[in-house]
This record gives structure tokens, sequence and C-alpha cells, in this order.
């Protein structure tokens, strides 16, 4: 059995591994969930991209916004507005409360995140093993202007989705990063696995916070098994999200080319781009990293799941090499 892991954030990640699954049935897949977006509020423990990967594969995800629940009220959100309690920006519906309440019990009783997420994983089936990151606690925070001539620092799920990133990031920072381990089970998946996906997640907010706990990124260089990547920006622009201004805020151009070597040759062993952004290639492959052009648009399962055959075709011609 092909054992495969994937470092995983949101929705772009989640809708690859809805493809990587269809294209191969067979395999064992661990997916490394980012809990850098992870948030606390209304004294619970909110963890977005963990959710949207088990959402989406578990059948329950809405569909047409790609996080969130699908057939989903908002009584509780309406409610605590007219009390004047928020924030009122970030939308937690009825049906996605009770996930946060039975994650937040638990932690309340002692159990990590490692553990709750299985248990959470247990309702929703999702047909992979999602871990976190990491069981302690981390928050990706970005620095922006204040607006008096100074700089302040606000969480990133404010910055993305209150301000939806229509200010200037000058510094993005997985706030606890550094103190991080890796929750029970992810440095041995990464031993034990046979290829490592980067998916067209973010790579600064997503899959950089993922790689940016101590140890993450010398387990996988040091896994001894192909390492590709796909690229989330398609003719010099995200994919869907404003990668764009995180990347910038990194010193990364919004390109394919760059992305790639943002990753590096060290970590990388190919990279796929989109058929559009064609001319990147020898630029890639001049920095040491096999690289092909493929359609990489996922609109629906079954280019998804080419997506992810193309992927795979990719690590066996690397791993023959």
């Amino acid at each position: 059995m092909q054992r495969i892991v994937v470092l995983s954030g949101g929705i772009g990640g989640a809708r690859f591994l809805r493809g990587l699954r269809r294209a191969a049935p067979d395999a064992d897949i661990t997916v490394i969930g980012n809990t850098g977006d992870d948030i606390h509020l209304f004294g619970l423990k909110v963890c977005p991209d963990l959710d949207t990967v088990m959402y989406t594969l578990g059948g329950g995800i809405h569909e047409e916004q790609g996080w969130g629940r699908a057939d989903e009220t908002f009584t509780v959100k309406e409610e605590l507005a007219a009390y004047g309690v928020g924030p009122e920006w970030f939308g937690l519906g009825d049906r996605d409360f009770a996930t946060h309440i039975v994650r937040t019990q638990m932690i309340g009783a002692g159990y990590p995140l490692s553990a709750v997420t299985e248990a959470l994983c247990r309702r929703w089936q999702p047909g992979v093993t999602l871990l976190p990151m990491t069981d302690d606690r981390v928050e990706t925070h970005v620095l922006i202007d204040d607006g008096d001539g100074g700089r302040k620092a606000v969480h990133f799920q404010e910055y993305w989705v209150r301000l939806r990133a229509a200010v200037p990031a000058h510094a993005v920072v997985p706030v606890g990063a550094d103190t991080a381990r890796p929750a029970p089970g992810v440095l041995e998946a990464i031993a034990a696995a046979d290829v490592i996906l980067f998916p067209p997640s973010n790579p600064v907010v997503s899959v950089g916070t993922i790689l940016a706990v101590p140890g993450m990124r010398d387990a996988i260089a040091g896994a001894g098994v192909p390492v590709i990547g796909l690229s989330p920006i398609v003719g010099d622009a995200p994919v869907r999200g404003m990668a764009d201004k995180v990347l910038a805020a990194v010193g990364v151009e919004a390109t394919a080319a760059a992305v790639a070597q943002h990753y590096g040759s060290g970590l990388l062993d190919g990279w796929l781009v989109d058929t559009v952004d064609a001319d990147a290639v020898k630029s890639v492959e001049a920095d040491g990293i096999r690289c092909l052009a493929v359609p990489l648009l996922m609109t629906d399962l079954d280019t998804t799941a080419a997506m992810a055959r193309e992927a795979l075709a990719l690590a066996e011609e690397v791993r023959a090499a």
C-alpha cells in the first residue's frame, strides 16, 4: 500500500485531497494540517483548516464557499450580535458551533488537539488520517500599519477575513511555532512515507506555517522520498484567496517559479505548474527541481484527480531518476 503524506491548509488543500482519494483509492493518506489559523472565539477553540479538511472529505462542507457547514444557519451568531458580543466579522454557524464546543470541552478535560481531532474524525470518516501539525498553541499574526504612523500585529484571521488583506502586510509571524513540537504521529508518518505532497495551499500561512514547526522541514528533507508540490499560483495570480499579499510580505513574487524557489531544492524534488506557466519550467529546473506544466485548475473532481495523478506520476519519475 502506498503511503502518502500531504501538508494541507484549508480550502485548496481539502479540495486537492478529495481528488487524491479518487486518484489513489487504495493509498494510506496522512494529512498534516495547519493550525496556525486557529483562533479562540466566544471561549471556543476554532481550527478552520482542520475542520475544512474534515468537513470536505466527510461530506459536510458548504460546497460553494469551500468552508463552513452545508445547510448552515446563524441563529447563535445573530443572538450574540444582539447582545453586542463580537466579533461579527467571523461567521460561525450553528452546526459549526457544535464542533468547536466539543473540541473545547475535550481540550478542557486534558485531551491534546491530536486526540480531539481523531475523535471528531470518527464522526466524519474523512478516509485519511488527519493530524494537526502540533498540539501546542501556534497563531499566525500579520504586521500591518496602525493608521497612526506605526505598526501593529493582528491575528491572521482578522487580516484575512475582516480586512480582506486590503492593507499591506509587512511581516507574517507564526507565534509559538519556534517552541512547538510536531504532534504525535507526524514525524513517524513522514519517516514512513513513500511520497510527500505539497498541495496548492498557501505557501506562507498554510504549508509555510507547518514547515516552521521545529523538526518538520528536516524530517521532510531527510525522508529520502520524492517531495512534490503543486503551484497555488496560476498565471502570476493566486488560484483563490490572496496569497500574493502574504507572499509579498516575505519578499516572494507571486509566480509559480518564485514559490518553488521559496520552498527550495533542498526540500522540493518536483514541482507542477499550470500550462499557462510553462515558461517557468526551465527556471525551476535550473534550481534543481524537476518541473512539468499540466492543468492545475480544480474545476471539478475529475480534473482534481487528474492533478493528483500527475503529482504521483512525477514522484515516480523523480524516484526512478
